[in-house]
């Protein structure tokens, strides 16, 4: 019980420190020197929610994500495997990185309106690492794309 308790304290710590290493508006990633990287040489990349994003524009991406064949939302759902944390951002971003997952692993599929961010270090690491004495933003890197606004409805 203290753990799920630590996990979700830290939760919003960890999205804060994703979202405070500085992104760069392209089609690269960049290493922590800030070397350009190939998205394709970085191997695994998540998708997940902003967590400035209002709840209503996280429930919409929640919907539609979850409308794309091969997205089982059954994890987020009560008793599924990725139900807790109970909250919007976190559901979100367990539908929009199957979405991501299902439609090609493209940065296009991460966009959702621009309440979405790629990153190359898997988030649920960095909640572990927060608290060690290296910290989670140190290996941290974002992939952030512009110009896709196409609408989701």
């Amino acid at each position: 019980m203290a753990a799920t308790r630590k996990s979700i304290t830290l939760l919003p710590i960890a999205l804060a420190i994703l979202l405070s290493v500085t992104a760069r508006i392209d089609s690269r990633t960049f290493d922590n020197e800030g070397k350009p990287q190939d998205a394709n040489e970085t191997g695994a990349a998540w998708c997940i929610a902003k967590p400035s994003t209002d709840n209503d524009r996280l429930h919409h991406n929640i919907d539609y994500s979850c409308r794309l064949s091969g997205v089982n939302c059954e994890l987020i759902q009560v008793g599924g495997s990725c139900f807790q944390p109970d909250n919007a951002v976190s559901h979100a971003s367990v539908a929009m990185n199957l979405y991501y997952k299902a439609a090609g692993k493209h940065h296009w599929d991460c966009h959702f309106n621009g309440s979405a961010i790629i990153v190359t270090a898997d988030p649920c690491a960095a909640l572990n690492d927060v608290g060690n004495s290296r910290s989670a933003v140190s290996r941290i890197r974002i992939y952030k794309h512009s110009n896709f606004e196409e609408t989701l409805d």
